[in-house]
């Protein structure tokens, strides 16, 4: 349990990281005209990911689940490519990735790194992660309510995100959109 407390901080700490650096970066998008959407949704999404921390946290402290090296080691994998993917969106979007919705007028779509192969690769990260983090410990019931809960909500944030996408232009291997979502 305590490995998986250290991992659980490690995480944390990493979002802490990506906070920063959305900040810095909103506030290069909105000195560029940038434009929000989908602001009600977001502290939704920071209650939820917050969640996900405490609530394996709390589950494996609580309920005590047997660690299994089969499943935890696959999860741990799991969690270390969903995090190399999330960085891979982040560097790829470079200035203009940030935590909310926001959209530079004008500005040309980002269609290179991982968006060649797909629109929203930072929630297939986002997906790995919401189960993956829990089970590296056994944490089954919070991996079930994170997946739910992040379920609905995505089906708010691509809707609000693919709205805001459709201003932009469609091609750009470097263009500026920030609408991916640090977890």
């Amino acid at each position: 349990m305590i490995w998986f407390t250290i991992l659980i901080v490690a995480v944390a700490l990493e979002r802490v990281v990506e906070l920063v650096v959305s900040r810095r970066n909103l506030a290069w998008s909105l000195a560029r005209g940038g434009v929000e959407t989908g602001q009600r949704h977001y502290l939704v999404m920071v209650v939820l990911h917050t969640g996900l921390l405490g609530g394996a946290l709390v589950e494996v402290w609580v309920r005590q689940p047997a660690f299994v090296p089969a499943l935890g080691f696959t999860m741990l994998a799991l969690v270390v490519a969903a995090q190399a993917l999330r960085w891979w969106c982040i560097t790829s979007l470079g200035p203009q990735w940030n935590t909310r919705v926001v959209v530079v007028p004008g500005s040309p779509r980002v269609t290179g790194g991982p968006y060649r192969f797909m629109s929203h690769p930072n929630y297939v990260a986002v997906v790995i992660e919401g189960f993956a983090l829990p089970l590296v410990h056994s944490a089954w019931i919070t991996a079930i309510i994170f997946t739910l809960c992040n379920a609905a909500l995505l089906t708010v944030r691509l809707r609000v995100e693919s709205s805001a996408l459709a201003s932009l232009s469609p091609t750009s291997s470097t263009g500026s959109t920030n609408t991916q979502v640090a977890t």
